[in-house]
């Protein structure tokens, strides 16, 4: 039931986003690929609070326009809890100028190339991250797993890909 109530949360909150971004999609309507009756993936994001710290990573990283392309994406985006999960400074440590080739390459981990709807990835063992390593994948009767992360909400579609929330910040290999 709370699955359920979920998901008809992000319905109602993608169908104020359409409202809130209209003005922001006549821009964007010459852009080929792209279905407009939907909010990018970054602008999802945006009108979520819970993704506000992603937001927040994503601007610093200097990756809000290249994920508000045309894609498609698939991003695992972890929530403001998950990044607070995170060891005590390693957020802020990521923030800092200095560190943002690292913080793209754990931004860029999260995010995988084409549209990957959940049915999809529970076929899967592994995805190949834009990053460049591997993502392993695992079902079982608990639900989906990428890498130590949960997968809590799955197919929040966008005109440029889907997010599923995850509740853990996954980090790269190399």
């Amino acid at each position: 039931m709370q699955l359920f109530t979920r998901i008809l949360s992000m319905a109602a909150l993608s169908g104020a986003l359409l409202t809130s971004y209209s003005a922001n999609a006549e821009h964007h309507a010459e852009t080929e690929g792209m279905d407009m009756d939907k909010p990018t993936v970054v602008e999802i994001a945006v009108g979520n609070p819970d993704f506000s710290t992603l937001v927040a990573a994503l601007q610093a990283a200097g990756l809000v326009d290249a994920l508000s392309g045309e894609g498609p994406f698939t991003v695992f985006a972890p929530t403001n809890a998950a990044f607070s999960a995170l060891p005590a400074g390693t957020l802020e440590d990521l923030l800092k100028p200095e560190n943002k080739d690292t913080l793209t390459a754990v931004l860029t981990y999260h995010v995988v190339s084409g549209k990957v709807m959940a049915a999809d990835v529970v076929k899967l063992s592994e995805a190949t991250s834009l990053q460049g390593d591997t993502i392993d994948i695992s079902v079982s009767d608990a639900g989906v797993k990428v890498d130590v992360a949960n997968v809590t909400t799955t197919d929040i579609s966008a005109s440029n890909g889907v997010i599923h929330v995850i509740d853990a910040v996954i980090l790269p290999n190399s």
